[in-house]
């Protein structure tokens, strides 16, 4: 399998993943989201020395969507998606329906014709880019999170009904990693159409909840899952928190309602006291 569509690819993770998956000898067709961004990627396609097929493609697109199923496509790389930061009670209802066509329901649009033509040559490789968001939850990334969680339930279901096709599911699921989406992600409220005085949150006051990590190990991890060299089904980096995640999975079997009621969760608390783009130490 040589054919690589990668959605996403105008910047962050697929952008850097695109070019190596190139650098490789895959045959990648580098999606965007809009036009603007595509002789902007063939232009850094050329000065890295990589040939890339730049198309645009808005996952949230049915037109485009339907232009992807005449690419030939072996292996999909779902990596488009978006981050509404705030929380649960003060997202508008046209961002967190936003959130969900980005980054569940386009998607899965897009793979459901793609899949199908997989089945019928009898291979395939279908990549998921969740989170580790799609296994935890934080402070103020809820609807992002929610989202990762749904989908964490369809690649999983995924994986199991297109098995006896010969068809390879797996998910990478990044943890906070400096790229500038999360950043981003906290400033999504400057545009938010909604009443400003009912919110619950100052989110002038607020960062992103977490330092951050260099991007190198989830740039290595998707190039090498995208390509077939690992071929574990979840994929979780930095690996270094992989302990953390499995205890916070584990952690709400032990829950009670009322404990820390009253009282600011150290986890929100660090929201007021991050700056944005703190670089983690390891």
């Amino acid at each position: 399998m040589k054919n690589v569509l990668i959605t996403g690819a105008g910047s962050g993770f697929g952008h850097e993943v695109a070019m190596r998956l190139a650098e490789k000898g895959f045959e990648v067709i580098a999606a965007v989201e809009i036009y603007a961004q595509v002789q902007t990627l063939k232009r850094e396609a050329a000065t890295r020395g990589v040939s890339l097929h730049v198309e645009k493609l808005d996952v949230t697109n049915d037109g485009d969507r339907r232009k992807a199923l005449a690419w030939n496509v072996e292996i999909l790389v779902n990596n488009a998606g978006v981050l509404e930061g705030g929380s649960v009670v003060d997202v508008p209802a046209a961002n967190m329906r936003r959130e969900f066509e980005v980054n569940v329901i386009g998607p899965l649009l897009l793979t459901q014709g793609i899949a199908k033509q997989m089945v019928k040559r009898g291979e395939g490789r279908i990549v998921w880019i969740s989170s580790r968001e799609g296994l935890n939850v934080n402070p103020f990334t809820g609807i992002y999170s929610a989202s990762k969680h749904a989908v964490e339930a369809i690649a999983e279901t995924m994986a199991l009904e297109l098995q006896e096709f010969g068809i390879e599911v797996a998910t990478v699921n990044p943890g906070p990693f400096l790229t500038g989406f999360n950043d981003r992600g906290f400033e999504t409220w400057k545009s938010w159409e909604d009443n400003a005085s009912e919110r619950l949150f100052d989110y002038s006051k607020l960062a992103f909840p977490r330092a951050q990590f260099d991007p190198e190990p989830v740039y290595a991890t998707m190039t090498a899952v995208a390509a077939g060299e690992i071929d574990t089904y979840r994929n979780l980096e930095p690996k270094s928190m992989l302990e953390e995640t499995k205890s916070n999975m584990e952690a709400p079997w032990n829950r009670k309602t009322k404990d820390g009621l009253g009282s600011r969760p150290p986890s929100l608390q660090k929201s007021y006291e991050m700056q944005p783009e703190t670089l983690a130490s390891s």
